[in-house]
């Protein structure tokens, strides 16, 4: 990999806000006085009843450089999937910027493959939409297969694979070629333990060919592993970034901390309800 100082900024993630707009209960249709009032907030550009914004994110700004493997920590719901989405090209932010050097590509556990048809077939595809010639795509078929542990299965439609065999060829696919930038979501807390240990040793190998990963999981142990540097997000809003060691310690911390006073808050409840 190549020394710090001669690293090239590769993500640039400036002051970006994303809210997801929520449709509430849907209510009967106005009437009346209720129609006319309809009207005007229609004229007006207001919002409906029932509608709700939720800042997903929050002015988040940070620098990624070529050869970062970046983990992104946070409870649910603390915008990390948003966040790679926005990064990806796939969700828009109604504030900020997003700069990337080349176009990322985000392999999540929901990456659409083409059910009906074979693993094969998806392989062919999947090769060539990422940029492989024919022959290319060919080339890498038996070690795609091997990397997926799928064997035989190949021949059948994806339709008839587990979650967990989906979840593999996506990510053997992805990984059969060199990226820029590179975004998993979820993708290695499927498999067992043998697929996780190539799956993140074929991690660090696109980190020392100058490639920039993102992923996003909920394995410390995992991040600890792969990255050589964290960005924990809470609400929207980056908690800590720097460092792998020091900001997982942090966030373990912090989720135990909070599973113990949920746990003392039951307790005290059960308590309570026995000796009333």
């Amino acid at each position: 990999m190549a020394n710090l100082i001669d690293r090239q900024p590769s993500v640039i993630v400036n002051d970006v806000h994303i809210t997801y707009r929520v449709q509430g209960v849907a209510s009967p249709g106005p009437s009346g006085k209720d129609a006319v009032s309809s009207l005007r907030r229609l004229m007006r550009r207001g919002p409906a009843p029932g509608v709700r914004y939720i800042k997903a994110v929050r002015g988040v700004s940070f620098i990624a450089h070529e050869g970062d493997a970046v983990g992104l920590i946070g409870r649910n719901g603390s915008g990390k999937s948003t966040l790679l989405s926005a990064i990806a090209g796939l969700r828009p932010i109604q504030k900020g910027q997003i700069l990337t050097t080349a176009q990322p590509s985000l392999l999540g556990v929901d990456a659409a493959l083409l059910p009906q048809l074979t693993g094969e077939r998806n392989i062919e595809l999947g090769s060539l939409a990422m940029g492989l010639t024919p022959k290319q795509a060919a080339e890498r078929r038996d070690s795609i297969v091997d990397f997926a542990g799928i064997g035989d299965f190949v021949s059948l439609p994806m339709k008839t694979y587990s979650s967990g065999m989906q979840a593999r060829l996506r990510f053997a696919i992805s990984a059969s070629v060199t990226h820029e930038i590179l975004l998993i979501d979820e993708a290695l807390g499927t498999g067992d333990a043998e697929f996780q240990s190539k799956s993140q040793a074929r991690i660090k190998e696109l980190r020392d060919e100058a490639g920039t990963v993102f992923l996003v999981t909920h394995s410390s142990q995992i991040v600890r592993e792969t990255c050589n540097r964290a960005i924990w997000l809470e609400q929207g809003r980056i908690v800590m970034d720097g460092p792998v060691d020091p900001i997982v310690d942090a966030y373990d911390r912090d989720v135990a901390t909070a599973v113990e006073r949920a746990n003392q808050g039951a307790h005290g409840r059960h308590v309570g309800a026995a000796e009333s």
